[in-house]
């Protein structure tokens, strides 16, 4: 290769579909969706195989070109809009390998999209669980790539923990072939951990063996007003109690994001009178065919009597089920109709997820008046959505720029409350200041690990960790 054009050996040994440096093709893939991030880049790769994926990183390890592993762009923290890098896209990456019902594992391409694998699941009698907003566009490379979690982890997990083999190729070429089902396999470290929530930092994951589920014989799914937060946490171990475990989601949805949901987004209906300040829909599942429905009743008839329910409704049919998860996950799409907002994907330990709402709302308000503050999320894991936006339509990046303090405040409050800065939506770019003032050892122990598989500094080098200073 020579040093003006590095690309040109690599394009004459691969399918000419395998790659692309259109600027029309090109264009999409180096903004991110919000809008917030753009950027560039020389050239497109679009491998259809781990072996083309190998060629391609062996040959910009040795000319030393950066490389930016890009998967459905879905992503909300700046780790996929390249600067410069060539972008690896596996999008030709399709192909579900392999379906094994009695193992309950499903092995596919990195390039698949979530919504095919549920689909697929679900034609097999079995359930993919993780279920999120992005999911007809989300791809299994990227979510395993950013341990993705959604609605329903309180049950079934993050992807860490639903992965059971993986492939993927190092910066040098060589390929890791793990696509095992195993459930149990004790021969030392545990490689594919390395690369759930790298962000593409090690390599590429090329494919994956994932974990089933028996698919549930019945569910039900309520809408329910609690006072606040802190009733919200009470009234989840209420029916974790009651249910013996049977809760599969439990979203906590506050009335100023619900009135984004009715203001912007056509169809939605309001499935309670008056407006309550705060709802939860909790979703049960249950291998018994109509057990669900008589456990959500005696678990809301309980939660009345002590006073931590309000107001509430069973969904009766699965449409007017679908109805109710559609408002909790039209509230990202609400928020974005109304204005820019500063957003905060944090944890706490369930138990103090109320408190800290509670707390971070009346100290971020008062810090930034201006502004209010919409919380939501999965009570289930203690992740919350803790945003700032503005109180009238149409905030911008003046906006941003005055409520940044807030984002200090929140983070210190966090530590306090012995949670994380990044709960689902990872590092990238937005919050790698915060993790290296945060976290100094462990990303000592992250740069080590990085030098030793990618001691060239290839792999989205500007992402998680960034360059060291």
């Amino acid at each position: 290769m020579t040093a003006t054009h590095p690309f040109d050996t690599l394009k004459s040994t691969l399918d000419p579909k395998a790659w692309s440096e259109d600027a029309g093709e090109l264009a999409p893939h180096a903004r991110d969706w919000r809008g917030r991030y753009s950027g560039s880049a020389p050239i497109l790769f679009k491998p259809s195989s781990t072996e083309e994926v190998s060629r391609i990183l062996a040959a910009c390890n040795e000319a030393g070109v950066a490389v930016l592993p890009q998967s459905g762009n879905t992503g909300l923290v700046g780790g996929s809009t390249p600067q410069g890098e060539a972008v690896i896209s596996l999008k030709r990456m399709t192909a579900i390998r392999a379906l094994d019902t009695a193992n309950e594992s499903i092995t596919v391409d990195a390039g698949v999209i979530l919504e095919t694998v549920q689909n697929a699941a679900k034609e097999a009698g079995k359930l993919f669980p993780l279920s999120l907003g992005a999911q007809g566009s989300a791809m299994i490379g990227g979510l395993i790539s950013t341990n993705a979690g959604g609605v329903q982890v309180l049950r079934y997990g993050m992807m860490r923990d639903l992965v059971l083999g993986l492939a993927a190729v190092l910066p040098d070429g060589r390929v890791l072939s793990g696509l095992s089902g195993l459930r149990k396999n004790n021969t030392g470290y545990d490689l594919k951990q390395l690369f759930i929530g790298a962000e593409g930092t090690l390599g590429v994951v090329t494919g994956a063996t994932l974990k089933l589920f028996p698919r549930p014989a019945s569910s039900s799914v309520a809408v329910v007003s609690v006072q606040s937060p802190l009733e919200a946490v009470s009234l989840l171990d209420l029916v974790k109690s009651l249910t013996g475990g049977a809760v599969s989601g439990f979203e906590l949805m506050p009335k100023v994001g619900l009135d984004l949901v009715y203001g912007h987004v056509p169809g939605a209906r309001p499935p309670l009178e008056g407006g309550p300040e705060w709802c939860v829909l909790i979703e049960l599942t249950s291998g018994e065919p109509g057990r669900a429905g008589p456990m959500m009743e005696t678990a809301l008839e309980a939660a009345f009597e002590t006073g931590l329910v309000l107001d509430g409704v069973i969904a009766q049919t699965e449409t007017q089920a679908a109805e109710f998860w559609a408002l909790r996950e039209a509230i990202p799409e609400g928020e974005k109709a109304h204005g820019k907002a500063v957003k905060h994907d944090v944890s706490v330990p369930v138990s103090k997820m109320g408190e800290f709402i509670v707390e971070a709302t009346k100290k971020a308000e008062a810090l930034v008046p201006h502004a209010r503050v919409l919380a939501f999320g999965h009570v289930g894991d203690g992740n919350v959505h803790f945003n700032l936006q503005g109180r009238e339509h149409g905030a911008g990046d003046d906006f941003l720029k005055a409520a940044e303090p807030a984002t200090t405040l929140i983070y210190d409050l966090v530590d306090a409350y012995d949670g994380s800065i990044s709960a689902e939506h990872g590092i990238g770019i937005l919050k790698q200041a915060e993790l290296k003032a945060r976290k100094p050892v462990e990303v000592a122990v992250m740069r080590q690990i990085k030098a030793a598989l990618d001691p060239n500094s290839i792999m989205n080098p500007r992402v998680l960790l960034g360059p060291e200073r």
